[in-house]
């Protein structure tokens, strides 16, 4: 369990706050819109109305006594680069904030932010890969060039066990793990046989992965 604050419940605010909460992690949230905190009340741990471009307010939120800070501001970059700073300077031992593009990340990073996430890219991101290629389920891209995704297997590895098919010296991949339904089996045994009625989720270099793809009909 964490404690975490969260400025700004825009959209991505909103969602992050209600999935940290169901995480089991103390949640103070904070927005100058009352109506946006009141909706998240049943989620937050604590919730303020206030204005975070001014450091009398940022200051009341003791800063320094929780594990993470989100900066959750999307549509004006002053105020978010401005609270980004703030809250580093208050004491904010690690500070994520919320930019749209990419010379925002380098000021945000400049200025206080130990990390800077891109939602809206992101997604756009993981619904582009999922629906141009075929068979793809999920996506997650880790590293430039690497990457997790969710496929069927080769009609060629049905009725083969994985130690069989040998995908790390024959395609230079890894499987993490077997999906049936809403079933989950990380790391599956070599001896696992596969159905045909599974999702695997691999991993591997995108150049890899795309040579799979191409051979599933």
């Amino acid at each position: 369990m964490k404690t975490i604050l969260i400025i700004g419940m825009g959209r991505f605010g909103h969602h992050l706050c209600i999935n940290l909460s169901k995480m089991n992690n103390e949640v103070m949230i904070i927005d100058k819109d009352e109506e946006k905190v009141s909706d998240l009340l049943p989620y937050a741990t604590t919730a303020k109305v206030g204005d975070c471009t001014n450091e009398e307010v940022l200051r009341s939120l003791g800063i320094s006594n929780f594990d993470l800070c989100f900066v959750c501001i999307g549509s004006n970059f002053q105020s978010s680069l401005e609270i980004t700073s703030l809250v580093k300077e208050m004491g904010g031992k690690y500070v994520v904030s919320k930019a749209n593009r990419d010379i925002h990340a380098k000021f945000l990073l400049r200025n206080g932010a130990d990390e800077v996430v891109y939602p809206d890219r992101d997604i756009a991101e993981k619904i582009a890969v999922r629906h141009s290629a075929n068979h793809v389920f999920d996506y997650v891209e880790l590293t430039e060039g690497y990457s997790i995704l969710e496929i069927p297997p080769l009609p060629s590895w049905v009725g083969k066990s994985i130690k069989q098919v040998d995908v790390r010296a024959k395609y230079h991949v890894s499987i993490l793990g077997i999906k049936v339904e809403r079933d989950v089996k990380l790391l599956p045994h070599a001896d696992y046989v596969l159905t045909g009625n599974e999702h695997l989720m691999i991993i591997g270099q995108r150049n890899d992965i795309d040579k799979i793809l191409a051979n599933i009909k």
